[in-house]
């Protein structure tokens, strides 16, 4: 298969993880924009760069492609940008021309443009480290109070009408925007056309535009950053069967952190997105083991503590996978401390523990359809799929959970990892020579660069 890939922006888990996870089958044939060309914390994506990228790309099979990239420079970008609606619908409109040509399948995502709960602006417009507490609650009120009232939040009063109106504008030109792919998609452009649901809550702006694309059509999934990953397992004919079981089965139905759907219904999102059939444990081909939490999804970092996993983890006796979601970006030591005792490599199909549920889930599902899918083939590298789960392992434990929680900035934790490193080499079967870098200048995000032996 060949398939051309533009992620969201230059992150590891968006860029990396998408060439890691395509190397486990050697018959996949990835084409993805150099790095350089891809937006930042504080760089927008080269669009004229990857337009002249695009016009070059040979003949290909699929094409999952991030809108907001295209569009803005990037997901971050797109929260930021100043350009006018015209000037972006220009944009949209050449690269929509340059797709045209290609006679390829093409899976997209866009973003709807999310309202963090915070006041920190790193991810947003300059105003909002003094009001984004106050433009979120203005949101929440107006979605969930005011508008079946006909009243006006009193929020709206604390929060300055030239900075009010600019947000209100972005995300009114965001939604037109969305509005025109969703029309796109009607006249058959898009094979998959997704919407996504960022850090969002019960109520608030992007919950109603979201409410009003699904009544216009539109396909909507709480998520952002793992969707390219979920349309690249859309992406690979081929269906895995898979059952999902929980190490706490009676709180399944309750909701994640950043998101507004149960866990369960999370994990069912995304084993249907991503083309996988559930189906019972005796009839499965792989047994999704999910570490969820029981009165609330913990945060390490915000240091937000939930209960840890304190039972007996039994694993199953065929093949498995493993989504540790009882925290929000980092790992539960108490249970990964379980697995280690009792990690079985044959039959593992894959770990994650990656900041939401959605990021977590939908990573881990494409590494393991991949895997079984190459394995049907006889087109599997182990090689690279051990790569991926020492990642995933060294970055969401060891980093995360542990490493992450005994600095304060980014500094050099080469021997503070060791420990970690010479468990994961023991239970993979194999060496590794790590180095590790933070990319955007920040502790949210590492990246491993590794050598296996």
């Amino acid at each position: 298969m060949k398939l051309c890939v533009i992620p969201i922006d230059n992150r590891p888990v968006c860029y990396n993880l998408v060439k890691d996870i395509a190397k486990i089958d050697t018959s996949v044939d990835l084409f993805i924009p150099p790095r350089n060309m891809l937006g930042g914390l504080t760089k927008d994506a080269d669009i004229m760069g990857l337009y002249s990228w695009l016009c070059k790309l040979p003949e290909v099979d699929a094409i999952v492609l991030s809108l907001d990239t295209i569009a803005y420079g990037g997901l971050i970008p797109s929260r930021r940008c100043a350009d006018s609606f015209n000037d972006i619908m220009s944009r949209i409109y050449d690269f929509k021309e340059i797709l045209e040509t290609k006679n390829a399948k093409i899976y997209a995502v866009s973003s709807i443009m999310r309202i963090s709960n915070n006041n920190y602006n790193e991810e947003e417009k300059e105003y909002w480290d003094k009001y984004g507490k106050l433009i979120f609650e203005y949101s929440y009120d107006k979605h969930k109070f005011a508008s079946n009232l006909g009243l006006e939040s009193p929020v709206k009063n604390l929060i300055p009408p030239h900075i009010l109106n600019d947000y209100k504008a972005t995300r009114s030109r965001n939604f037109k925007i969305n509005q025109l792919y969703l029309k796109w998609q009607k006249e058959g452009f898009f094979e998959t056309l997704i919407f996504s649901k960022d850090d969002c809550a019960p109520y608030g702006f992007n919950v109603m535009e979201a409410e009003h694309l699904i009544r216009m059509g539109g396909n909507v999934i709480t998520g952002a950053d793992e969707i390219p990953l979920s349309l690249i397992s859309k992406a690979i004919s081929g269906s895995v069967k898979i059952c999902p079981v929980y190490t706490e089965p009676e709180s399944k139905g309750l909701i994640s952190n950043y998101e507004d759907v149960s866990i369960e219904k999370c994990v069912e999102n995304q084993l249907n997105f991503a083309g996988c059939k559930i189906t019972s444990k005796e009839d499965s081909d792989i047994v999704l083991v999910v570490n969820n939490f029981k009165d609330h999804q913990g945060e390490i970092v915000m240091k937000n503590p939930t209960e840890q996993f304190s039972g007996e983890l039994n694993l199953p006796d065929k093949s498995y996978m493993i989504a540790d979601v009882r925290n929000a970006n980092g790992a539960d030591n108490n249970f990964v401390g379980e697995l280690l005792d009792k990690f079985r490599y044959d039959g593992f199909y894959g770990y994650s523990a990656w900041n939401t549920s959605a990021n977590t889930l939908g990573s881990l599902i494409c590494c393991a359809k991949v895997k079984f899918l190459a394995e049907q083939k006889g087109t599997y590298n182990e090689k690279a799929f051990k790569k991926v789960q020492m990642t995933r392992f060294l970055d969401d434990w060891a980093y995360q959970a542990n490493i992450r929680q005994e600095i304060t900035e980014p500094c050099n934790i080469q021997l503070m990892m060791k420990p970690y490193e010479e468990q994961i080499s023991e239970i993979l079967g194999l060496q590794i020579r790590n180095e590790y870098f933070y990319p955007w200048d920040r502790l949210f995000e590492i990246e491993v660069s590794d050598e296996l032996f």
